[in-house]
């Protein structure tokens, strides 16, 4: 696995990056997690992007990570983080974003929490999702996305 983790640091061909990638993946343990994870804050949108896919097909495994990526003091990273729940168990995801936006200041990390929350979230995030309208009451955009949710998870047909 360091021989993983080194080559990655240090490979600038797309293609061999994918591949050591791929075979973190194949690994898939803490430390191919741990290999990977540096790269969401890679300047690079190519290699982001790469490390984001790499760690959802690492779902199971990334699970103990998650908490320190959601609270994370780059809100960049935390915005990268919610994509991550996407594909994990709807009640875990759940939990996870709404600790998430009950703290979160940043309007953009709680509106990319609350696009996976409508998708996945459990109706346990219906209190969260009400205080986080109350809190961003006057941002243009969440009350909205956050009622567009509430009524997806409830059930309710517009």
């Amino acid at each position: 696995m360091p021989a993983l983790a080194a080559a990655l640091r240090r490979e600038g061909v797309p293609r061999v990056r994918e591949a050591i990638m791929t075979a973190l993946i194949r690994v898939g343990d803490a430390a191919s997690i741990e290999a990977i994870l540096p790269y969401l804050r890679s300047q690079d949108a190519a290699l982001r992007t790469a490390a984001v896919e790499a760690l959802c097909a690492l779902r199971e495994s990334l699970a103990p990570f998650m908490p320190q990526l959601l609270s994370d003091g780059d809100s960049d990273v935390r915005l990268l983080a919610t994509e991550l729940t996407r594909n994990m168990d709807a009640a875990q995801a759940t939990t996870l974003l709404c600790d998430l936006i009950e703290r979160e200041p940043h309007p953009n990390v709680c509106g990319a929490a609350i696009d996976v929350l409508a998708e996945v979230g459990t109706p346990e995030a219906l209190p969260s999702l009400e205080r986080c309208a109350a809190r961003f009451s006057a941002s243009p955009f969440l009350p909205f996305a956050i009622s567009a949710a509430i009524a997806r998870i409830s059930g309710v047909k517009g």
